[in-house]
């Protein structure tokens, strides 16, 4: 990892059988926005940017990624995107969290950047509840982390707040809904690393 400033992007994705219908454009958009953060990572070569993502269903939740150099995700496919039961967010956010802050755990010099996406609100998770998330939320975002919430088919503004956070985006449930909203979300995290640019630039 060397001396490059450390840009982790964890991305918490649903997986709960209402996102059939759109499991193509889902996987495109996914495959598009890692392409992006690829471009960002050589417009600011003092960065290395690092890629998760954990899905999450009735079924279960998976680790497709944690912490893996950008460079070298490979695509997504409809073989390890699997929409199917139900939607545990909370179990996932948590699930989520919890896993890249012990990768980090013996790491300086990174900034987070969390982005979950979901088509509906929680309804089946045991381990975690609306406050113990939020809680979480509040205490990475006092250390620094960003979080965003990403969401069609519900009260986006609502649920996010209820899990303290601010930044929010609403798709429709379309083709071009999704482009577009990957195209904000790499939009979001070029703005990131820009900042992380300046900042470091300027001490």
């Amino acid at each position: 990892m060397g001396n490059k400033h450390q840009v982790h992007n964890l991305f918490i994705l649903d997986e709960s059988g209402s996102m059939e219908s759109i499991k193509k454009s889902i996987i495109d958009g996914f495959n598009e926005i890692v392409r992006k953060i690829k471009d960002i990572e050589i417009e600011f070569p003092e960065q290395e940017h690092f890629f998760s993502m954990i899905s999450f269903n009735g079924n279960g939740i998976k680790i497709l990624h944690l912490a893996d150099p950008v460079s070298q995700i490979a695509q997504i496919n409809s073989e390890n995107y699997l929409p199917d039961n139900l939607t545990p967010l909370f179990d996932a956010i948590g699930f989520g969290v919890k896993k890249l802050e012990q990768f980090l755990e013996n790491q300086h010099k990174y900034n987070v950047s969390v982005k979950i996406f979901t088509d509906g609100e929680e309804n089946s998770s045991k381990e975690y509840n609306v406050e113990q998330i939020k809680n979480i939320i509040e205490e990475k975002k006092n250390q620094g982390w960003n979080f965003a919430y990403i969401g069609t088919d519900h009260d986006i503004e609502k649920m996010a707040k209820s899990i303290a956070i601010e930044r929010t985006i609403n798709f429709e449930k379309t083709d071009a809904g999704i482009r577009h909203c990957g195209e904000m979300v790499s939009n979001f995290i070029h703005i990131e690393s820009e900042q992380i640019h300046d900042y470091e630039n300027s001490i």
